[in-house]
C-alpha cells in the first residue's frame, strides 16, 4: 500500500498556510546544521589548543563525514520500511545529543566521540528531510523547497564565522555547540504537525534491504576516514590512501543505483551528476582563500569576501531556477548548471595559472556558484521524480552519499596533488600546486556535465 499524494490548492506556495510551518521548520533545520558546520570550523583551533588535542584536529573534521555515510544509509532503509517519521525524529535526537557531548566534552577524545554521533545524526537528517519533501510537497513546489535548502546551506557563510567567533569570545567555545541544541529543538516543533499527518497514513512496505548494505556503508565510512588522514602523507601514506580510495569506489557501488559509476541513463546519471558537482565546487572552495592569500597577498577578511559573494550567487541562482519551475526542466537545469560550473572552474584555473587580477578568479568562482545554484537543487527534484514509495529513502540516501563521497574523494585527491606538486622543482603553471588543484576542479566539472547529458531517460 502506498501513500496518497497530498491534495493542494494549485495557487499554493511553500509559504502558503498549508506549508508555512513545515517550510520554516525544515529550512531552519538545514540552516542550523550548516551554521554549526561553519561555526565549528571557526572555533576548532581554539578547542584543540584548550583541550590539548591538536593531534586529533584532522579527525575531528573527518569523523562526522565518515559516520554521516552510515546515517544516510540507515535513514534510507528505515524510511523505505517504516516511513520517514521515526528516522527523522531519531536523526534530530542524535544530532542534538552529539552537539551536547561536544559542548560538555572535558577532553578532545570525548569531543571526537560527540562529533561521531553528531555526524551520524546529520547524515540521517539530510535523507529524512528529502523523504519528507517527497511526501508533503507536490512536484511543482519541490524546486522551491530545495532552493530554500540551498539558501539555508549557503547563507550562513556570510555571518556564521563571525557569530561563532563572538560567541566563543563572550561565553566560551562550548556555547557554539550548546546554543544550537535549543535552536534545533525549536525548529523541529515547527515540522511536527506535518509529521503527525504522515504518521496517520499507511506506511510503505519497502522490500527487505540486505544487511550487507549497512556493512558496505561502514566500510565506506572507515575508508573515507583513512583517506582524509593519509591523503597528504608521502611514501607509504600515499599507497594506503590510494588503497582507501579504491575501497571507497568499491563500496559506493553498493550504496547507489546500479550502473551509477558508468553513467547509465536516468537516475544513475542524476546521482553521478550530484556527486561530481560537489566534487568540483568544494575542492575549489577549500583552496580559494588559500590561493588569494598566497598568490595575491589578500588578507583573510578580503579573501573571505569571495566566499560570501559566491554564497549570494548560489542562493540567487537557486531562487531563479525555482521561479522558473516547469519552464526549466530538471534535465535542462542540470545541463546548464554544469556548463556554468565548468566555465567558472576553467576561468579560475586561467586566473591562477596566468596570475591574472584576483577579481578574475573571484568572478570564475562566482560563475561556478551560479552553476551550482542552478543544477544542485534540480538533482534532488529529479531524484524524487524517479523514485517511488518503495525506494524513495534509498534514492535519497544515494544522492546524499554521492554528494559526501564526491567531495571527500576530490578533497583527498587535491591534498595529494597539492603536496606532490609542492615538492617538485618545476616552474610556471606546471609547478603551481594551486593550478593543479583547479585543474582537478575542471575535470570534475566535465564529469558532471557529461553525466547531466544522460539524465533524460531517453
Amino acid at each position: 500500500m502506498t501513500l496518497a499524494a497530498p491534495t493542494t490548492d494549485p495557487d499554493d506556495t511553500v509559504i502558503s498556510r498549508s506549508y508555512a510551518l513545515t517550510t520554516v521548520g525544515m529550512v531552519a533545520l538545514v540552516f542550523f546544521a550548516a551554521f554549526e558546520a561553519l561555526a565549528v570550523t571557526t572555533v576548532m583551533p581554539q578547542v584543540a589548543r584548550e583541550l590539548d588535542g591538536v593531534h586529533l584536529y584532522a579527525i575531528s573534521f573527518a569523523a562526522p563525514l565518515a559516520t554521516g555515510i552510515v546515517g544516510m544509509v540507515v535513514c534510507g532503509i528505515w524510511s523505505d520500511r517504516r516511513g520517514p517519521v521515526p528516522p527523522l525524529y531519531a536523526s534530530v535526537v542524535l544530532f542534538a545529543f552529539g552537539l551536547l557531548v561536544c559542548g560538555l566534552a572535558p577532553t578532545m577524545e570525548i569531543l571526537v566521540v560527540g562529533r561521531l554521533v553528531q555526524g551520524l545524526g546529520a547524515g540521517a537528517l539530510t535523507v529524512g528531510l528529502y523523504v519528507v519533501v517527497g511526501q508533503v510537497y507536490p512536484a511543482r513546489l519541490q524546486p522551491s523547497i530545495f532552493a530554500g535548502f540551498a539558501a539555508a546551506w549557503v547563507l550562513p557563510s556570510l555571518f556564521g564565522p563571525s557569530i561563532a567567533a563572538f560567541i566563543a569570545a563572550q561565553w566560551g567555545w562550548e556555547w557554539v555547540f550548546l546554543s544550537v541544541v535549543g535552536l534545533v529543538a525549536v525548529a523541529t516543533t515547527f515540522v511536527v504537525p506535518s509529521l503527525l499527518g504522515l504518521r496517520g497514513r499507511p506506511e510503505p512496505t519497502g522490500a527487505r534491504v540486505p544487511v550487507g548494505q549497512l556493512g558496505w556503508a561502514a566500510v565506506a565510512a572507515v575508508a573515507v576516514l583513512s583517506l582524509d588522514l593519509l591523503g597528504s602523507r608521502p611514501g607509504l601514506g600515499l599507497l594506503f590512501a590510494a588503497a582507501a580510495g579504491a575501497v571507497v569506489l568499491v563500496s559506493v557501488r553498493h550504496l547507489v543505483p546500479p550502473r551509477t559509476l558508468s553513467a547509465a541513463r536516468g537516475l544513475p546519471s542524476v546521482v553521478l551528476t550530484r556527486g561530481a558537482l560537489g566534487a568540483s565546487f568544494f575542492c575549489a572552495e577549500a583552496y580559494l582563500p588559500f590561493v588569494l592569500q598566497d598568490h595575491w597577498g589578500l588578507s583573510t577578511g578580503r579573501a573571505g569576501l569571495a566566499l560570501a559573494a559566491a554564497g549570494i550567487c548560489w542562493a540567487s541562482a537557486s531562487q531563479v531556477q525555482a521561479r522558473l519551475g516547469a519552464r526549466l526542466t530538471d534535465e535542462r537545469a542540470m545541463l546548464v548548471g554544469t556548463a556554468l560550473l565548468m566555465a567558472g572552474a576553467a576561468l579560475s584555473l586561467l586566473a591562477t595559472g596566468a596570475l591574472l587580477h584576483p577579481v578574475v578568479l573571484m568572478l570564475g568562482y562566482a560563475l561556478a556558484a551560479v552553476g551550482m545554484g542552478t543544477a544542485f537543487p534540480r538533482t534532488s527534484v529529479a531524484m524524487l521524480r524517479h523514485s517511488t514509495e518503495r525506494d524513495r529513502g534509498f534514492n535519497s540516501s544515494a544522492l546524499s552519499i554521492a554528494d559526501s563521497l564526491g567531495a571527500a574523494l576530490a578533497l583527498a585527491l587535491c591534498g595529494v596533488t597539492y603536496a606532490a606538486v609542492s615538492r617538485t622543482d618545476l616552474s610556471g603553471v606546471l609547478g603551481d600546486p594551486f593550478a593543479a588543484v583547479f585543474t582537478i576542479s575542471v575535470a570534475w566539472a566535465l564529469v558532471a556535465h557529461l553525466a547531466s547529458r544522460r539524465t533524460p531517460v531517453s
